[in-house]
């Protein structure tokens, strides 16, 4: 296949909310920008986004879409559907990969690729992901309207979900076999009104309903359960970006300013953090775009 190159200031690599962000700042300074997006962005099970100022309770692909006509309008920055396989050091800058089977080079990257989550292994559950299990309280839990929320352990991180959960309504914990809370633990829960419940839980019915192996079935206004994320792309590891070991797994570490250990690359969005949501992304990505600016000029 013939291969060309193309010559740039900063490729972006993932398009979700950070990535955009990211791209945006670059944009507005007027630098020559590539966003490469393979369309995956963590929050596309869930019908609504909540937390992101102005834009609360509106539809994740209405968010993202309308972002991108907005960093469309920029001549300067070009979309590319599609994963960027590989990148690497090449002279003072980077040479990557792209999905179209071309080369782009470029004097900096923004890693905005994104984690995937890793779902317990619980029958019903992955196809209400998104629907009526959630992972984050700040996201989802004011919609359950004080009801009866469940927490489904697959960890011993459950119990952060567990004494958190009460300020969104009544909370049930489901041990799972995931792990046994000490005797102080049990303490905490209690004081937090968390009711315990000992068991397996062997699937999810009707709209988030738990069932246990012993038979019981307990009728919940929806479940919150801690996922296992891995950063969504090699180029991190193939860059050679240090990483940080988080509650839930591996994200990239940063600095203040979103600088990776590899001088030239910045990464933000939930593959640069343990935790995260849309508005913490956008901000996250700004300051990277910006970073990554600065660095053109002042190194």
């Amino acid at each position: 296949m013939n291969t060309s190159t193309e010559s740039l200031d900063a490729i972006v690599i993932g398009g979700s909310y950070a990535g955009m962000s990211a791209a945006l700042q670059l944009a507005r300074a007027r630098r020559r920008v590539l966003v490469v997006d393979s369309n995956l962005r963590r929050n596309r099970f869930a019908s609504a986004s909540h937390g992101f100022l102005g834009r609360d309770g509106q539809a994740p692909d209405a968010i993202a879409a309308e972002a991108r006509a907005q960093l469309l309008a920029y001549p300067n920055l070009r979309w590319l559907d599609g994963t960027a396989t590989q990148a690497e050091r090449e002279g003072d800058g980077f040479r990557v990969s792209l999905p179209d089977g071309q080369i782009a080079q470029a004097s900096k990257l923004v890693l905005a690729t994104g984690v995937v989550d890793e779902l317990p292994a619980i029958d019903g559950l992955r196809e209400r992901w998104g629907v009526s299990v959630f992972h984050c309280p700040y996201c989802h839990g004011y919609e359950l309207n004080e009801g009866r929320i469940g927490v489904l352990a697959s960890n011993p991180m459950s119990m952060h979900h567990a004494l958190m959960l009460p300020d969104w309504g009544t909370t049930t914990l489901f041990l799972n076999d995931a792990f046994v809370p000490d005797g102080e633990q049990r303490a905490a829960l209690a004081a937090r009104g968390v009711k315990v419940e000992e068991g397996a839980v062997t699937r999810l019915v009707d709209a988030s309903t738990v069932e246990l192996r012993d038979g019981r079935r307990f009728v919940m206004d929806g479940l919150f359960s801690v996922t296992r994320t891995r950063v969504a792309s090699a180029v991190a590891d193939q860059l050679g970006c240090e990483m940080d070991e988080g509650p839930t797994g591996e994200f990239i570490r940063t600095d203040a300013m979103q600088a990776t250990t590899v001088p030239g690359v910045f990464a933000c969005g939930d593959a640069a953090r343990a935790a995260g949501n849309v508005a913490i992304s956008v901000g996250a990505g700004a300051m990277a775009g910006a970073s990554a600016h600065r660095s053109m000029m002042f190194g």
